[in-house]
């Protein structure tokens, strides 16, 4: 059985300015579908990636294929893209800045509105679409960005940072935006950034790039697990001392330490929570809190870049 379309595909992807490399030896595979997250310190050399990904920029070395199309320009015909800050021409309407992008895309004049209706309804702005550009707060630019880039109905969209510097409302709308064009669009979207708790809450797999380099690639949950060997729960109870002596005559935990509010923290070593549980409670001890202790990608991340 054929796996799943490969919708980019990165092979010891390297670009150097002079002696020093902004990206070394990038392997990377996103499948069509995929909502990717491409993550890393800022100067970690995303920006630099994706730009050789897109044929903006020469790559040094190395190999991309978009949708199989190893041609940076054919493939970019498959491609809508946000690369840094959107720039707008400010003294015109959102629609007028989507007739020049139709212009520059090659989408005739007869189709251009009808195209620029779709996506400025997608991304939420047809209301919007007489007002200028310049008077668009921050939100909305990015708005405009993302409509931009899916004039001519791309299967492949590549957003770089598209949350920075939003407000919480601005980084709520985009993240739902995206998600939805996932979601109903059926587009695969490879987002740069940052903003780690953004990227764990709409991307199923991840790259974490540092200093050029690919420090961990894989599924969000993968990633993960895989770095959590050991499950910890924090303990409480209203006899603190019981708790503690209990605790010390339980095999197949170790105590770890001071919780929060009191709690105690123990590594599960042999047993689970609930056999924990029970295990307190046959000493006589009642337990009023047990929580688990879970991990973030913001963990995962502080590991492989530490």
């Amino acid at each position: 059985m054929a796996g799943p379309e490969v919708a980019l595909e990165v092979r010891n992807l390297t670009r150097t300015f002079g002696t020093r490399a902004a990206v070394r030896a990038l392997d990377l595979t996103v499948y069509a579908g995929d909502v990717y997250g491409f993550l890393g310190p800022n100067g970690a050399g995303k920006t630099t990636a994706i730009r050789c990904m897109l044929g903006l920029i020469r790559r040094t070395e190395g190999d991309v294929a978009i949708f199989g199309v190893r041609d940076p320009v054919a493939a970019r015909r498959a491609v809508g893209a946000i690369v840094e800050t959107p720039a707008f021409h400010d003294w015109m309407s959102g629609r007028d800045n989507l007739r020049i992008a139709c212009a520059y895309a090659g989408i005739s004049s007869a189709g251009a509105e009808t195209e620029i209706a779709r996506v400025l309804d997608r991304v939420g702005l047809t209301e919007r679409a007489r007002d200028r550009a310049g008077a668009y707060s921050l939100g909305m630019r990015q708005r405009l960005g993302i409509a931009r880039a899916l004039l001519g109905r791309p299967r492949l969209l590549i957003l770089d940072e598209p949350t920075n510097g939003l407000d919480p409302r601005g980084m709520r709308e985009v993240r739902d935006l995206v998600r939805s064009l996932a979601l109903h669009d059926q587009i695969t979207i490879f987002i740069s950034s940052h903003l780690l708790a953004e990227v764990q809450a709409i991307c199923n797999r991840v790259a974490i790039l540092q200093e050029g380099r690919l420090k961990a690639e894989g599924k969000v949950e993968d990633l993960i697990a895989s770095r959590q060997p050991r499950r910890f729960v924090e303990v409480g109870a209203a006899d603190a001392a019981g708790l503690a002596a209990a605790l010390s005559a339980i095999s197949g935990i170790e105590v770890i330490g001071p919780g929060e509010n009191g709690r105690t923290r123990v590594a599960l070593v042999e047993l689970d929570g609930a056999a924990l549980n029970r295990a307190l409670l046959d000493r006589g001890v009642g337990v009023d809190a047990l929580v688990p202790e879970t991990r973030s990608l913001e963990d995962v991340f502080l590991e492989v870049t530490t």
